[in-house]
């Protein structure tokens, strides 16, 4: 493989294996927040006891997603410099910022939570979690800021052969990266709560500390419910940002050929990029994808041999990701809602196949959102910048094969010892359950 193969396979590892860390950091910290908020509000000793276990398991996936987090700013150096000399004007910016405001605050008050309990009082711990939520989605925001500028450049001037910043308030304003923060936060919660309700419906399933677990599972469900139905509401909301602004992409993630106005959605498909075809096609909804993309169901949708086939994405992983994607999304929402209904109505331990089915539905949340940025990003291929720089042309000058080859090796044996850890020390303690109450650890 040439160097910007290997280069956009390294970034794709390093990414996908971050974000499998950051949506239950995201999510897990705003439930661990209302945990302990109830706790202050109420006294009640098993909010306090919720709060240590959900937070323990917070604060291991935090750790870790810092740690996967930092190569990858190296890589903007290393891998592709001549991305970084040309549009580091811009992309640095957000990213600055993420680093010495977001981080800054969540670090300083994640210290103080982990370290406050028994010391400050329980109103200034509650706030310091608080805290700790503001500042990982101020992080997430700038990120995504910085992202959603390179799947749609705004404010910017070609000067000295480079980009450079002209307008910042176009960046903070850009309808991509806002909605893209939108619907990335909020995937992040539904993966939370999908985990809170599945490890404690394993504990259910055991008889484990039933009260304890139950009240879990019922504050995450309707947690999950409102995020799964704001993910499907701000989904439809990126299709259309995707169709202004990427209509390589948009036609890509329906795989559609020809273009045409009243264009319809088929249920079926299966794509034939060889043959610039869909090789099976079929129940077709009139004029549905051309009212998913324009909001108007006469509105005109091009089609990919509208492009050059040298600008057009892969088709068929760009397709295939999506759409399962969208299928995860439907699922997420059916059991959002029989979760809420099971456990407002206390039926959760007359129906152990859904408890069962909630526990290995933990993973899902997780395939969902590493497909949704395999869609985004392998979509917007063959541009590094869409519109703007191809992502042959951002690789470093001087990388060999080599050189790349090595580091890939590395990255992938690193991450993936780290993972091993990750996934060893959620498993051992979400198995070991909450710790005993104060009263009994008294007595014992």
């Amino acid at each position: 493989m040439d160097v910007v193969t290997l280069s956009r396979l390294q970034f794709a590892i390093t990414t996908l294996f971050h974000f499998m860390f950051v949506p239950l950091t995201l999510g897990l910290s705003i439930l661990v927040a209302w945990m302990e908020t109830r706790y202050v509000r109420t006294g009640d000793e098993l909010y306090r006891r919720m709060t240590r276990f959900w937070g323990k398991l917070f604060l291991v996936n935090f750790a870790l997603g810092i740690v996967t987090g930092i190569t990858l700013e190296f890589q903007f150096g290393m891998n592709w410099a001549e991305y970084s000399r040309y549009v580091g004007d811009i992309f640095g910016a957000p990213l600055a910022i993420e680093a010495t405001a977001a981080f800054f605050l969540e670090s300083v008050f994640i210290g103080l939570w982990i370290f406050g309990w028994n010391k400050v009082s329980k109103k200034v711990h509650c706030f310091a979690i608080w805290m700790v939520v503001l500042g990982s989605n101020m992080s997430a925001l700038w990120i995504l800021l910085a992202n959603g500028w390179m799947q749609n450049p705004v404010g910017y001037v070609l000067r000295n052969n480079r980009a450079e910043m002209v307008d910042f308030v176009a960046l903070l304003t850009n309808p991509y990266g806002l909605i893209k923060f939108f619907h990335t936060v909020i995937s992040a919660h539904l993966l939370a709560a999908f985990f809170v309700m599945g490890v404690s419906a394993w504990h259910l399933l055991r008889n484990s500390e039933p009260e304890f677990f139950r009240r879990s599972f019922r504050m995450a469900a309707p947690f999950a419910l409102v995020a799964a139905c704001l993910v499907m509401f701000s989904g439809d909301m990126q299709a259309s940002v995707v169709a202004r602004f990427q209509p390589t992409k948009f036609a890509a993630l329906e795989s559609t050929w020809e273009t045409r106005s009243g264009a319809p959605m088929n249920l079926i498909v299966w794509p034939d990029a060889a043959n610039e075809r869909n090789a099976v096609q079929a129940l077709p909804i009139p004029k549905m994808l051309s009212y998913l993309a324009h909001k108007n169901f006469n509105s005109e949708v091009k089609g990919l041999k509208e492009f050059p086939p040298e600008e057009r994405p892969p088709v068929l992983p760009v397709f295939l990701s999506f759409r399962a994607m969208v299928g995860l999304g439907v699922f997420f929402v059916l059991a959002g809602m029989a979760a809420v209904v099971l456990s407002r109505r206390g039926w959760l331990d007359r129906h152990r196949w859904f408890l069962r089915m909630m526990f290995f539905a933990i993973p899902l949340p997780y395939l969902a959102n590493q497909l949704g940025w395999i869609a985004a990003e392998v979509g917007r291929q063959p541009w590094i910048v869409y519109g703007l720089m191809k992502t042959s042309a951002g690789v470093s000058s001087n990388l060999t094969p080599g050189h790349v080859i090595g580091s890939l090796i590395g990255f992938t044996l690193l991450y993936g010892g780290l993972g091993v850890l990750d996934f060893y020390l959620l498993t051992k303690i979400a198995a070991k359950g909450p710790e005993l109450a104060v009263a009994e650890q008294r007595e014992a």
